[in-house]
């Protein structure tokens, strides 16, 4: 039996009246008498009866609407409970420096809408991000890359995200007012892991203009990175935000360098015939929103 059934029931009762149930619940008033009517074929008992001009329920009736009153209210309880507590899993996959740098806010966001939310965020390298986006093992991913990174998935720009030089503050370069390419030719580097997009970027641009990357610690730490960098083992080139507390920090400085080629995009893909369940929906409008 339709729930809807038992609010026009409920209603009637209320009001005691067909035709003000019909206008508050915005029904024509024959449709109203056909749910009472089939109500009571169900029940096989009449629910109202009429003194006059005065309707009023039965015996029946006044036990039916106790029991109604219940079920409706457990149903209004069960949406509420439901929409304010999703359960289920969310997997994200991204790179180190999102997952530490760029994340976290908006996943404390998430975890705060849905408290019953289990979020699994792996860290992973490109290639092997858009394939498991591709296949359905992440529910979504995050990325620096061009846009678009991939051409079968869909790909959202969420922001340009900066690539900076930065050194230690003592470093020679950085009394420079500008510094090309050239100047680069007897710096010493410390740089990430080979697969790195922007680790990609500069070494085919320094090749392209015959400028030998000259390595002197490769680390896959972030952090590690950093450290070095601070204490005079060489310069790094890092996305801003894996940099932007040390710099407001004056611990590192960013060298007065920048190139057209060096630019990359946070982006959010999703596979074209994903579903989008609430809480996915919910992520993607925090990282997508317009921020202040």
């Amino acid at each position: 039996m339709d729930l809807t059934y038992f609010r026009t029931f409920r209603e009637v009762a209320r009001r005691k009246s067909f035709t003000k149930a019909a206008e508050e619940l915005g029904y024509a008033q024959s449709s109203i008498t056909m749910q009472i009517q089939k109500l009571e074929r169900e029940y096989g008992v009449p629910l109202f009866e009429r003194y006059g001009r005065q309707l009023r329920l039965t015996s029946s009736g006044e036990s039916l609407l106790k029991l109604a009153v219940q079920m409706l209210d457990l149903y209004d309880q069960s949406k509420e409970m439901v929409a304010s507590q999703v359960t289920g899993t969310l997997t994200i996959g991204t790179i180190n420096s999102l997952a530490a740098y760029y994340l976290p806010p908006y996943l404390q966001a998430l975890k705060q809408l849905y408290p019953g939310l289990n979020i699994q965020l792996y860290p992973d390298s490109e290639a092997s991000l858009i394939t498991k986006v591709r296949e359905g093992d992440y529910d979504l991913g995050l990325l620096l890359d061009r846009y678009p990174a991939d051409p079968l998935l869909t790909c959202t720009k969420i922001k340009e995200e900066p690539l900076m030089l930065v050194a230690p503050l003592t470093h020679p370069l950085s009394q420079l007012d500008h510094i090309g390419l050239t100047d680069l030719r007897q710096t010493e580097f410390i740089v990430t892991e080979e697969s790195c997009i922007y680790r990609g970027m500069f070494e085919k641009l320094l090749k392209d203009h015959a400028i030998p990357l000259q390595i002197g610690f490769e680390l896959g730490n972030l952090e590690a990175i950093k450290q070095c960098v601070m204490n005079g083992l060489g310069i790094a080139l890092l996305p801003q935000i894996v940099v932007q507390s040390e710099l407001e920090q004056h611990k590192l400085v960013s060298l007065p360098f920048s190139h057209e080629e060096l630019k990359l995009d946070i982006q959010l893909l999703l596979h074209p015939k994903k579903w989008i369940s609430q809480p996915l929906q919910t992520f993607i409008e925090l990282l997508t929103s317009p921020k202040e």
